[in-house]
């Protein structure tokens, strides 16, 4: 019989220079599995500091009058807040389990382009730090994630706030710019044999429509950033209705990027409950073409939809009643994947494990999201709801009950592959109803709120509203919600330390990140690249007898018989002796550190008055081109090898 082989016999790996172990591996790596690591340790760092933030902002309206915060601290905690949760914490998660599985699910080695790779991290790293100088470097931004013009001007943001804003997201832009070029290409050019677009796993699928989206969305913010550090800095007026700029410019360029976004974030996510809803129903996906096209067409309406954000801005009727519509028919697609989520668990052979307890999850909170969503999109109610908490309820219900349940459901469903052990059940469970509890009872509330006219953005409220008794129980809620997240790292922790060990497919999962020799897979993945027949190919190997889908008008063939047949057809394989992957290299590191200082160089340009020399700007090249130096090197040195 057929079977995806799993060789037992050792591979000789090629490199000009040997994994130097300890910390400097990390420092070295372009290895797609520690970077996506990385990723995912970063991000979750910064996911934590975006919950401190929120807790803060919970406890300042926790009661009335209350002079927890000040007005200009609040705004900059509630600025860096979503800054951090959108482009720092929910985004890059996503990236770092796209980053460790994208090639193992498609059969490959490592992404196309390793060094590059390598790089994106630490442009991600780097411009997230830079973003947090700024609260000790005169204060952070305080005009919102969205950064409005004017308000984000310099004469409404006086200080350097804003220019670490646009510096620090503007390396991250590079970064993911960078991220999403490689997953393209990788997924179009190292496919295993017989992995066709019809046989790629969902996650593979959603990653490669989310890689789309940022290469087409993200350009738009880096220019608008690169017009309001103009108007800052020097004097330009894009933004400016006295010098002949249009304020509503920022607003059409920033959510060209920022609806998108939305789906930037969704999209990995419902990927990821594609992939754990047929392994948990011991049932093939229900319509996995539909589930497919499905995220093409919301990745393509995604960019019709913008100025639903704008209705308050008086646009007009005509122009209204276009992007209503939009926003109404992008949610077809949306519901396609719900209902088709719904039918694969329908009469399912279901195991109860804590991934699908948040996958199920995610599907229950995004579907009020959604609904929400939908009122959003019409002018005459968004017209009352706009700028108030009804907006701040839909959008956590979107990406919290949405992004963060599917990546907690992530981290339980792949932890087993990643570190080699076993995660708490009980604890895992425990968190579970923790989360989905707290989550409701502190944004819920907030649907109350906004239709009682509480506004957004508002750091304080005078009693006898009515809201003192919604806020309070918020507040309440959102330390019940840090203390599940607290749950979730106590059991990694001891799990890392003293789990059981995992069995190489302890799930009896259906995609080849699972049939590697070893939990975590060896550094080059697989000892020989499996060739693919269907969509489920660890699925046609372990039951070989049962049927698999087949063509319109052909007879049903048994799996077994699928694989035999088609191992006739091959040529004889050539067994792979030596395996050549890419060295670790510094090169990368060198080469973001040095943007970094060169992006405060931008901001301070001169040592002093007295001496006119850009030496920050220049330092900053200085490292960008030693770096370069060290990459070409390197990668020439590969080439020799």
């Amino acid at each position: 019989m057929a079977t995806l082989e799993r060789i037992a016999s050792p591979v000789r790996i090629q490199q000009t220079k040997a994994d130097p172990g300890g910390w400097l591996s990390w420092l070295t790596t372009v290895d797609h599995k520690k970077i996506g690591i990385m990723y995912l340790i970063s991000a979750f760092f910064f996911f934590v500091l975006g919950g401190i933030e929120a807790l803060l902002i919970r406890v300042q309206l926790g009661a009335p009058n209350n002079t927890f915060l000040s007005p200009d601290t609040y705004n900059q905690i509630f600025t860096m807040h979503a800054t951090t949760m959108v482009f720092l914490a929910i985004m890059p998660m996503l990236v770092g389990f796209g980053n460790y599985f994208v090639p193992l699910m498609i059969g490959a080695r490592d992404m196309a382009y390793p060094r590059l790779n390598a790089l994106s991290i630490w442009l991600f790293i780097f411009g997230g730090l830079m973003l947090y100088v700024s609260f000790i470097t005169g204060g952070a931004p305080g005009a919102g994630w969205f950064a409005y013009a004017p308000l984000s001007g310099k004469a409404y943001s006086p200080t350097t706030g804003m220019d670490y804003w646009v510096l620090g997201l503007g390396i991250t832009g590079v970064a993911s710019i960078a991220g999403a070029l490689n997953f393209i290409v990788t997924t179009l050019n190292l496919r295993a044999p017989g992995m066709t677009f019809n046989r790629l796993p969902l996650f593979v699928w959603t990653n490669l429509v989310t890689s789309f989206l940022i290469i087409f969305a993200f350009p738009s913010l880096t220019v608008a950033q690169v017009m309001l550090f103009f108007d800052r800095q020097f004097g330009t007026n894009f933004f400016n209705p006295s010098g002949g700029g249009d304020p509503l410019l920022w607003q059409h360029l920033f959510w060209f990027f920022g609806h998108p976004e939305v789906y930037i974030m969704i999209l990995p996510a419902m990927g990821i409950i594609s992939e754990i809803l047929p392994t948990f129903s011991r049932k093939p996906i229900f319509g996995y073409a539909f589930i497919a096209y499905s995220s093409i067409a919301i990745g393509f309406l995604g960019f019709t939809v913008w100025a639903h954000h704008m209705f308050a801005t008086g646009m007009g009727p005509l122009i209204n009643g276009f992007f209503s519509a939009g926003s109404f028919l992008i949610g077809v697609p949306t519901g396609v994947k719900i209902f088709n989520w719904i039918a694969t668990l329908y009469l399912g052979n279901i195991r109860m494990k804590t991934p699908l307890y948040f996958a199920v999850g995610f599907v229950a909170m995004f579907i009020i999201g959604g609904i929400s969503g939908i009122t959003l999109g019409s002018p005459v109610l968004d017209s009352q709801q706009t700028d108030t908490y009804y907006v701040v309820a839909h959008i956590h219900y979107v990406l919290f009950g949405g992004s963060i349940f599917a990546l907690f459901a992530a981290f339980y469903y792949w932890f087993p592959k990643m570190t080699g052990r076993m995660y708490n059940e009980r604890l895992g469970k425990m968190q579970f109803w923790l989360m989905l509890i707290s989550f409701n009872i502190t944004f819920f509330p907030m649907h109350i709120l906004g239709i009682e006219g509480m506004p957004r953005r508002y750091y304080t409220y005078e009693p006898g509203m009515g809201w003192e008794i919604w806020n309070l129980i918020e507040t309440i809620g959102a330390f019940a919600l840090a203390l599940s997240v607290l749950i979730f790292i106590w059991n990694m922790l001891t799990s890392i330390r003293n789990g059981a060990l995992a069995p190489l497919d302890p799930w009896d999962a259906a995609t080849l990140e699972w049939a590697t020799t070893s939990s975590p897979p060896p550094a080059h993945n697989f000892d020989k690249i499996p060739t693919i027949y269907s969509r489920r190919p660890l699925w046609d190997t372990k039951y070989p007898d049962l049927e698999m889908a087949h063509e319109p008008g052909t007879r049903p063939m048994k799996r077994g018989e699928m694989l035999e047949q088609a191992r006739a057809r091959e040529t004889a394989a050539v067994e792979e002796s030596s395996i050549h992957m890419p060295s670790p290299t510094i090169a990368p590191m060198i080469v973001s550190f040095g943007v970094m200082v060169a992006g405060f160089g931008a901001l301070y340009r001169f040592i002093s008055p007295d001496v006119p020399v850009p030496f920050v700007a220049l330092v900053g090249l200085a490292i960008i081109a030693a770096g370069i130096v060290r990459w070409v090197k390197d990668a020439h040195a590969d080439l020799l090898h």
